[in-house]
């Protein structure tokens, strides 16, 4: 012991220790903006999901028990964009400013224009209705990339899952051809893609894992790899490449390879998903049961779109 102190002693007088130390330390800045809090913005929601944001930082999410469509403007003003909204889950803005989402009041996908008015962009598969689309990933060229899991809604009149499995499916942009491009999923929730539209992630919450794929220009998806054993609500991406994920221990994130980096505790029994937004896309907006909250990020969203 005294050894060692001595050994120490003489490390610093030569300026050693200082050096070591230095070189050691963790060189990675933290996720969060410094001195950054999480702040709740309204906690008058049913249940805040599918968050998304528009070329000019307005964040648009949906409040499915109410049936209706929120607008956080980037002033910091909450108002109601569309009432009915067919009961809409999981959103997107496509590349022309219209609202892509997963209205499931009839399992549909609709196409939502900046006036309100919408398209339903597909609602079948095989002849029969999809089980429930949940949230959805629109790529660089207009195609779209939903996730089809079942969970019984009362509005329904149905009591059965109509596909004979819960998987990923893809919408060719000119919106004419759905088809399944995953055949061994469980109960398929988050998802979403690079901003290059390369990569896609998807989130199994049976068993509660993450995947990658990588995108073909067909809409087919190959290489499927595991990320990290965590099932995830709703998902985003920062623009170093991170994955932002949501559930009961609010928003967890990992990096590419699926190491664990940070933690955001939210105040909430579920948080359910999130996005980037604001002028400068550096605020971090979290959808968490009937909360809306933010937080002021050090990295800006991957996609000005989601």
């Amino acid at each position: 012991m005294r050894t060692l102190q001595h050994l120490v002693r003489l490390l610093a007088c030569a300026g050693a220790v200082s050096t070591l130390t230095a070189q050691t330390a963790p060189q990675t800045p933290g996720l969060i903006a410094p001195g950054a809090k999480l702040e709740k913005l309204s906690g008058d929601l049913g249940f805040a999901e599918g968050p998304t944001c528009d070329p000019a930082g307005n964040v648009f999410f949906t409040d499915q028990p109410n049936n209706r469509i929120m607008k956080w403007s980037v002033e910091g003003k909450l108002t109601v964009f569309l009432e009915p909204s067919g009961r809409a889950n999981g959103m997107n803005f496509d590349g022309h400013g219209n609202l892509i989402t997963c209205s499931d009041e009839n399992t549909e996908v609709w196409r939502i224009a900046p006036d309100g008015t919408h398209t339903v962009l597909a609602g079948e598969f095989n002849g029969k209705h999809l089980n429930g689309p949940n949230d959805v990933w629109v790529r660089p060229d207009g195609g779209m990339y939903l996730t089809d899991c079942y969970d019984h809604r009362a509005y329904w009149s149905w009591t059965q899952r109509p596909q004979d499995s819960e998987e990923v499916y893809f919408l060719a942009a000119d919106h004419k051809t759905l088809q399944r491009v995953t055949t061994d999923l469980g109960h398929p929730n988050g998802i979403v893609g690079t901003p290059d539209g390369k990569t896609l992630y998807v989130s199994d919450m049976r068993p509660s894992s993450t995947f990658a794929y990588d995108v073909q220009p067909d809409g087919t998806l190959t290489n499927k790899r595991f990320i990290c054993a965590f099932g995830s609500d709703g998902m985003t991406l920062d623009n170093e490449g991170n994955l932002y994920m949501t559930g009961a221990a609010g928003v967890t994130i990992f990096d590419k390879t699926g190491k664990k980096l940070e933690v955001i505790p939210v105040p909430e029994r579920w948080t359910g998903n999130l996005c980037f937004g604001g002028k400068d896309r550096q605020t971090l907006f979290i959808m968490a049961s009937k909360g809306l909250y933010s937080i002021r990020m050090r990295v800006k969203g991957a996609n000005p779109t989601k």
